[in-house]
């Protein structure tokens, strides 16, 4: 993310919650200083078990941005995100970072953030491990962007037809054309 797409952003009257990652170097050291030589203004804390995972989520929220750049429009929260549980019983630990044009509660943001990555797994992740999307060779005119609108109308008609299961979904209807057309019935 660009400090003009920000802009952009506050321009056209919209707040953003934008994840930093370390191929932001500046914005990612700043971040790092920042948190380091504050408190956080609110803090929330939440855990969960699901199947054979625990996980604890621990969202900070930094309102004290002395050590990061104005440049940032509209900046007013740095985000901390720690995860640390376990998955397969081998331990596991994640720390994210988001900027913020918002100065809202941490429970807030941590259950927007959770929201984001509910749409991260249910449709990216699916596009990219069922439909191997990263490895589909289409460079001509509209054909990448045809053939993802097409995806995601799969990974919404399959479930909608009974389907628990996208893979079983495919194989089961791959071959049948008449099949396919009465899911549009």
């Amino acid at each position: 993310m660009s400090k003009k797409t920000v802009k952009q952003i506050i321009d056209s009257g919209n707040d953003y919650v934008i994840a930093v990652k370390a191929n932001q170097p500046h914005l990612y050291n700043q971040i790092q200083k920042n948190i380091k030589l504050s408190l956080p203004t609110t803090t929330n804390t939440t855990r969960e078990r699901v199947s054979h995972r625990l996980t604890q989520r621990r969202v900070c929220v930094f309102n004290n941005l002395n050590h990061i750049s104005s440049d940032w429009v509209g900046l007013k929260s740095v985000i901390r995100v720690e995860r640390v549980g376990t998955r397969a019983g081998k331990p596991d630990q994640e720390t994210a970072y988001y900027i913020s044009s918002l100065t809202i509660p941490a429970s807030d943001f941590a259950q927007g953030i959770r929201g984001h990555w509910g749409v991260e797994n249910r449709l990216h992740w699916v596009k990219h491990v069922v439909f191997d999307e990263d490895s589909a060779q289409m460079v001509d005119g509209y054909a990448a962007a045809n053939f993802s609108i097409i995806r995601s109308f799969v990974i919404n008609l399959l479930p909608h037809n009974g389907f628990d299961s996208l893979t079983r979904a495919i194989r089961h209807c791959a071959h049948d054309i008449k099949l396919l057309f009465s899911f549009l019935e």
